[in-house]
C-alpha cells in the first residue's frame, strides 16, 4: 500500500510537483518515519540544498510548507527543529499520506483505531437517521463491490474505504466527513502492519453487510451497535500488533 492510494481515496492530487513541494515531501517522510526525530535539528540550509541538489530558496520554501503543517519550527540563531508530534497537523492529508511511506507504526495505528471507535458508530447511526436514498445507495454499491472483489488486496481495501467514506457522507455532517482520512490511513496502515489479506477474515463482510442493512431501514440503534462490533472485530484481529508501540 502506498501514499498514492491515500491521495486517490481522498480524491486530491497531493502536493503539486514543484521542487519545493518535492523536497517538503522527502523531508516530511523522514520526519514521520522518525529519521528526523522530534527535537532534532535539520542540517543547515546550505547542506540541505546540496543534499537535494536544489537552490537555497527552494529549501526555504520547502521548510515553510512543513512549518505550516506543524512539523518544523525555525528559530533564529538556533536552526530548524522538528517539533513534538503533539504540534503536528496529524489530520493533514499529506502527513497521513506520508505515514504510508514510513515503516509500519503499531502505536499510530492503535491511536487511529481509538479515534475510529469513538466516531464511526455514531456516524453509522446518523447515516441511518439522516441519510437519503442516494446516500444509502452509495453505501450499498460499496458493500457489493467488497463482496464481489476477489482480485487484488488493493482493490478490496479501496472498496472497504469507500464503504466507510460513504457512511460518513450520509451523515450530512461536514466535520465528520473531514475525518475520512483517519479511516483511510488506518485501513492502509493495518494491511502494511499485519501483511494479512483482509478478505481472509470471514466475519468482516457479514459485519459490513449488517451495518448497511441497518442503515438502509433507518435503524440507528442497530447501525451503531453493529458498527461497534465491526470495529471491535477489527481491533481484535490486529491483536498484539496494536500493543507493540
Amino acid at each position: 500500500m502506498s501514499e498514492m492510494i491515500y491521495y486517490d481515496l481522498k480524491q486530491v492530487a497531493g502536493l503539486a510537483p514543484s521542487l519545493a513541494t518535492q523536497v517538503a515531501r522527502e523531508i516530511g517522510r523522514r520526519i514521520v518515519s522518525n529519521t528526523y526525530a522530534p527535537g532534532n535539528l535539520l542540517e543547515d540550509e546550505a547542506a540541505l540544498a546540496d543534499k537535494y541538489q536544489v537552490s537555497r530558496s527552494v529549501i526555504r520554501d520547502a521548510v515553510k510548507i512543513l512549518v505550516g503543517k506543524g512539523l518544523l519550527e525555525v528559530r533564529r540563531g538556533i536552526g530548524t527543529r522538528v517539533r513534538a508530534r503533539t504540534s503536528w497537523g496529524l489530520l493533514d492529508d499529506d502527513v497521513l499520506a506520508w505515514y504510508q511511506s514510513a515503516p509500519p507504526d503499531a502505536d499510530m495505528l492503535r491511536q487511529l483505531m481509538d479515534v475510529r471507535q469513538i466516531f464511526e458508530p455514531k456516524a453509522a447511526r446518523w447515516a441511518a437517521e439522516r441519510g437519503d436514498e442516494e446516500a444509502h445507495e452509495m453505501i450499498k454499491r460499496a458493500i457489493e463491490r467488497m463482496e464481489e472483489e476477489n482480485g487484488s488486496v488493493e482493490d478490496f481495501v479501496i472498496a472497504d474505504a469507500v464503504f466507510h467514506r460513504s457512511i460518513l457522507r450520509a451523515t450530512k455532517n461536514e466535520f465528520l466527513m473531514a475525518l475520512e482520512g483517519v479511516i483511510f490511513s488506518a485501513l492502509l496502515s493495518s494491511i502494511r502492519l499485519t501483511n494479512v489479506d483482509p478478505r481472509a477474515n470471514e466475519a468482516s463482510l457479514p459485519f459490513h453487510r449488517n451495518v448497511y442493512e441497518a442503515i438502509a431501514v433507518h435503524d440507528g440503534n442497530r447501525a451503531e451497535e453493529v458498527m461497534e462490533k465491526l470495529l471491535g472485530d477489527t481491533t481484535r484481529r490486529l491483536g498484539g500488533k496494536l500493543h507493540e508501540g
